[in-house]
């Protein structure tokens, strides 16, 4: 009798609707508390803070293996560091990027319509910043029609790198041009505090600059194809129009505070070093080079038996199967995972080292060794160490006219900088990295990760033309700037 008596009120109540309003029930279903319009300032820090976790982890998860920084230990399998690449390695970067790319869209969109010129030029410098990576990572992607699913486009088709490449340049000249550093944001920035802070606009106009010098140095190799030179010396050559960066403070990053949102990627300091090690080139490098950063980066290698420190001291990357240890190596610094920490993008000492090469090659004027020495004094600091006195005059670490060493210090410099030393190592052959003895893929460096699973499943037509149009999806097809 109750449970009767309910279904009658229920029943009234529902009958009772359209007598007691005018509104129907599509209407009275319509969540009001939902945005029906984007508004750009409230899409910038979730792009910001996410993309930017997700290049940490990248950092964290691929680069440090495949770059000898790190390596998974004890186990000796057939692990990353070996060079074993499925076609599941770049999955999560492959839609996480994808995802964050369809927000930078709709925020780019969003100040279209208002006419709010420094968010459509942030959007821009985003924009290019992830596809860049993007492309760099696999060759030809979805680009001109990708994020438009809302137009019914669900299979997007692969663009050349070529054109992805030309695009970007064009369109961070664009955003370059629309930057209006008079005026704040309206809404929360991570990178650059440009809602309050006077000079925040001066430095995303950096960052786009500087950005564009990353994308043109990476495709030196097609001067001729792509105005490259001309494009560089245009930026280097008025800087007044083309401001970049100029110190350590105008990185870009994100300052991971610990406090809600900004939590660390990592959420268990543990996980950071369970299963792992320092690799011996890396803890090798900064040793031969006296660098005050050991402490902050590794913890120190133990003897077996006894436990005691020994101090830094790694294990080879790709080692022979079935290599034996008398010792504990050392490992990263937990630390590194905790918060505060800082996030990096693209530090100022990257660009630096970016200067010299262009200045040791003879593209623009200036001294490539006080470039050099630049980005050696930034990359220390930025890290909070002290460059100690006479640091140049240790032979490992002096300039000696070489775009070896140039860029053996600038791959110490983009330490946590998603896959930024994978790339400069395909463009560069540098730094030399050994083959231990176990490294699989005989002993060759992936030139790009596989297509991940949902491209090749849910995109497939344009898939196959990617595939034949770059020449195969393997991880040995060189992508175009590397050809």
């Amino acid at each position: 009798m109750k449970k009767l008596f309910l279904h009658t009120l229920l029943i009234a109540g529902l009958g009772y609707i359209p007598v007691s309003c005018s509104r129907n029930l599509d209407e009275v279903n319509i969540d009001n508390s939902r945005i029906s319009e984007p508004v750009a300032s409230k899409l910038l820090v979730p792009v910001q803070y996410n993309m930017s976790a997700v290049n940490y982890m990248r950092a964290n998860d691929f680069t440090f293996d495949i770059m000898q920084v790190s390596l998974d230990f004890p186990n000796e399998g057939n692990t990353l560091s070996r060079y074993n690449i499925t076609e599941n390695t770049g999955a999560g970067f492959w839609n996480n990027s994808y995802k964050w790319l369809k927000q930078v869209k709709d925020m780019k969109l969003a100040a279209e319509r208002d006419n709010d010129p420094n968010y459509i030029a942030i959007s821009m410098v985003l924009n290019a910043w992830i596809y860049s990576n993007l492309t760099d990572t696999y060759g030809d992607v979805p680009f001109s029609e990708a994020s438009n699913l809302d137009e019914g486009v669900s299979q997007p088709k692969f663009d050349q790198q070529k054109e992805i490449y030309v695009k970007l340049l064009n369109d961070l000249r664009t955003a370059n041009s629309l930057f209006v550093t008079t005026k704040m944001l309206t809404g929360s920035d991570i990178f650059y505090k440009a809602e309050s802070d006077a000079n925040g606009i001066v430095n995303w106009k950096k960052f786009c600059n500087s950005l564009s010098l990353r994308l043109l140095t990476r495709i030196l190799n097609k001067d001729g194809e792509v105005n490259v030179k001309e494009r560089i010396l245009e930026i280097i050559n008025d800087p007044a129009k083309y401001p970049v960066f100029q110190s350590n403070a105008e990185t870009a990053k994100v300052n991971v505070t610990g406090v809600a949102p900004l939590l660390p990627p990592i959420a268990r300091p543990q996980d950071f070093t369970t299963g792992r090690a320092a690799s011996t080139f890396f803890v090798e490098t900064l040793k031969s080079n006296n660098d005050p950063r050991l402490a902050l980066f590794f913890g120190q290698a133990k003897s077996i038996p006894g436990n005691a420190n020994i101090g830094y001291k790694g294990a080879p990357s790709g080692y022979a199967y079935g290599t034996t240890f008398d010792y504990q190596p050392s490992n990263m610094n937990q630390n590194l995972a905790k918060a505060p920490l800082n996030i990096l993008v693209y530090p100022y000492a990257e660009l630096q080292f970016i200067l010299s090469e262009l200045a040791f090659k003879g593209i623009i004027p200036g001294s490539a060794q006080a470039y050099y020495e630049n980005g050696v004094k930034a990359t220390i600091e930025q890290w909070g160490a002290t460059v100690p006195a006479n640091y140049f005059t240790n032979p490992n670490v002096a300039y000696n006219g070489t775009l070896e060493r140039i860029m053996l210090q600038k791959y110490v410099a983009l330490f946590f900088v998603d896959q930024q030393q994978w790339f400069e190592k395909r463009r560069t052959g540098f730094p030399v990295l050994p083959n231990n003895g176990g490294l699989l893929n005989n002993g060759i460096m992936p030139s790009r990760l596989m297509y991940p699973p949902n491209p090749r499943v849910l995109n497939t037509n344009n898939y196959q033309a990617a595939v034949q149009q770059m020449g195969g999806d393997n991880i040995n097809v060189k992508v175009w700037w590397n050809k």
